[in-house]
């Protein structure tokens, strides 16, 4: 077992053994244990009481975060030269539609979100073994399907994220940056975790959120009294 550096001590003395925290508590403490040179993403684990391996159980969805990622998100939009204005003055990084078919199809996926249109889908069925183990798919369940592509390239780019549980029954997705304010990784947070409880399946007995654990790039994982999401 490797040795704790000085800092990861003192942040791992920070968090009390066995200790549920508030959200505001943890979304304060997940500042205080990061000693990153760099910029920490601040991410949010919920355990589910689903089973996944179930159709009616999977739980999937879009939120938008009221404070943002903190991520500079790069948007390729695929679409129809009528929609490529809209699309540019949104903020797409990249607009167009055959050449960068072309592009994926010979490897480049330099990009992390792609926005498509219902009529070009059947173009971009045959990318699918280089954009799907990358999660690069365009789905119209995460909004990324439209034909309103400027408004779906600004609302990615001001903190839309889609997520989906795993097969462990866990959804895990990065809900800002330690530089945000408290307040505002909280106010995060908040709307993640609602977001996921009106996903619930009608067929989900028992604890539907069983735990939370907010952390920090190379951080421990602080534990979440669930019941305390209100009161942000």
């Amino acid at each position: 077992m490797s040795k704790l550096t000085k800092n990861q001590k003192i942040a791992s003395e920070k968090i009390e053994a066995g200790k549920t925290y508030s959200l505001k508590e943890a979304s304060e403490l997940v500042k205080e244990i990061t000693y990153t040179k760099f910029d920490a993403s601040v991410d949010i684990d919920v355990r589910l009481g689903v089973d996944p391996r179930k159709a009616n159980q999977m739980v999937r969805g879009v939120v938008s975060l009221p404070n943002g990622t903190g991520k500079q998100v790069k948007v390729l939009a695929l679409c129809t030269p009528d929609q490529e204005a809209d699309a540019k003055a949104a903020g797409a990084d990249y607009v167009g539609l055959d050449e960068y078919i072309e592009k994926i199809k010979g490897g480049w996926t330099d990009i992390d979100v792609i926005i498509t249109m219902p009529a070009i889908m059947g173009k971009i069925g045959a990318l699918g073994r280089v954009l799907g183990p990358r999660g690069l798919m365009p789905n119209p369940k995460s909004g990324t399907v439209t034909n309103e592509i400027g408004k779906a390239v600004k609302e990615v780019k001001q903190g839309k994220i889609d997520f989906k549980v795993d097969k462990n029954g866990i959804v895990h997705t990065s809900i800002g940056k330690v530089s945000f304010d408290a307040s505002k990784i909280a106010e995060n947070a908040k709307e993640f975790i609602q977001t996921i409880i009106k996903l619930k399946p009608a067929t989900a007995k028992g604890t539907y959120i069983k735990s939370i654990y907010l952390s920090s790039t190379m951080s421990k994982g602080i534990k979440v009294d669930p019941k305390t999401i209100d009161e942000i």
